[in-house]
């Protein structure tokens, strides 16, 4: 499933499109992605000018004029892809892939008006995980989907003192804390990985043993914080990790996975200076984490 750098790749990408755009038609071909549209869904974009893109968590959000929110999340193997003349865009890395051509997993098409020209948005979904919702901006906190979300992990809200509030007492495994999205919104598996391991901490250490007796955090958790800003600030700078089927808006991939320093590399030797350790996998809550023994305590 995309984490939070992928997600703001995708809004990177689709920004330059959608802001500013009039929405023509919101075409849907199918009644349902994993949830069933909202009722008179097309018709509520009909005419309707795209204001800005942001991003929560792992949902993006098109915000429309009038206050209106599209809620958008691609699941596990959701995409856009922008069609229309070519974009003056450019893509980071050298690697690509062709923009999925199989119409029969095209379900939504947003037909734009643009400065530039027509366009069509295309979210492309093999599997229907994904999901598209509508709200209001101003009921958007109370919404069911952002309402116990934490703090964002690229946001100035982050920082030792939060997390300190959030772990203390807490006898849960660091990672599981981690991945509690009461916590800190938006990271996934991977790169919790990757903090834990630029942080030297284990991932079956108890989230609490970070936290002094007084609620201060200690030492070992303001690096923590510091790692999870970094670790996710370079994966947007790359473009985001491309896993499975996820494509960046304009069919490029991302290249992150390349520098991962230990998801996925098992067996293989760890990349921390000096550590003769070996990068193994152990099964949290039945997904994989992969970590360093020899130098994550």
């Amino acid at each position: 499933m995309p984490e939070l750098p992928e997600v703001e790749t995708v809004r990177r990408g689709l920004a330059p499109v959608m802001e500013g755009a009039l929405i023509r038609q919101a075409e849907l071909r199918r009644p349902d992605l994993r949830f069933p549209f909202p009722p008179a869904f097309s018709e509520a974009l009909k005419d309707r000018r795209v204001v800005s893109l942001g991003r929560r968590a792992k949902y993006l959000l098109i915000d429309l004029e009038g206050g209106d929110v599209v809620i958008a999340h691609l699941g596990m193997s959701g995409s856009f892809r922008v069609e229309g003349p070519a974009l003056e865009t450019e893509a980071p890395g050298d690697f690509h892939m062709p923009r999925s051509k199989d119409v029969r997993h095209d379900h939504v098409v947003f037909h734009l008006e643009t400065p530039e020209g027509e366009r069509r948005v295309v979210y492309n979904d093999p599997r229907r995980f994904g999901f598209m919702d509508l709200a209001r901006r101003q009921d958007l906190s109370a919404h069911a989907f952002f309402r116990d979300l934490g703090a964002e992990p690229t946001g100035n809200t982050l920082d030792a003192d939060y997390i300190a509030a959030k772990f203390r007492g807490r006898q849960t495994p660091l990672k599981a804390a981690l991945l509690d999205q009461k916590n800190i919104a938006g990271l996934g598996n991977i790169y919790v990985c990757e903090a834990l391991w630029r942080a030297h901490l284990s991932p079956e250490r108890l989230a609490g043993s970070l936290v002094t007796a007084a609620g201060k955090p200690k030492k070992e958790l303001v690096v923590l914080t510091q790692a999870i800003r970094e670790v996710i600030a370079d994966a947007i700078a790359a473009g985001g990790s491309t896993l499975r089927d996820h494509i960046r808006a304009d069919g490029s991939l991302g290249y992150f996975q390349h520098s991962f320093s230990v998801y996925d590399r098992e067996k293989e030797p760890c990349r921390t200076p000096g550590c003769t350790g070996t990068i193994g996998r152990i099964v949290q809550s039945g997904r994989s984490t992969f970590h360093c023994a020899a130098c994550q305590k």
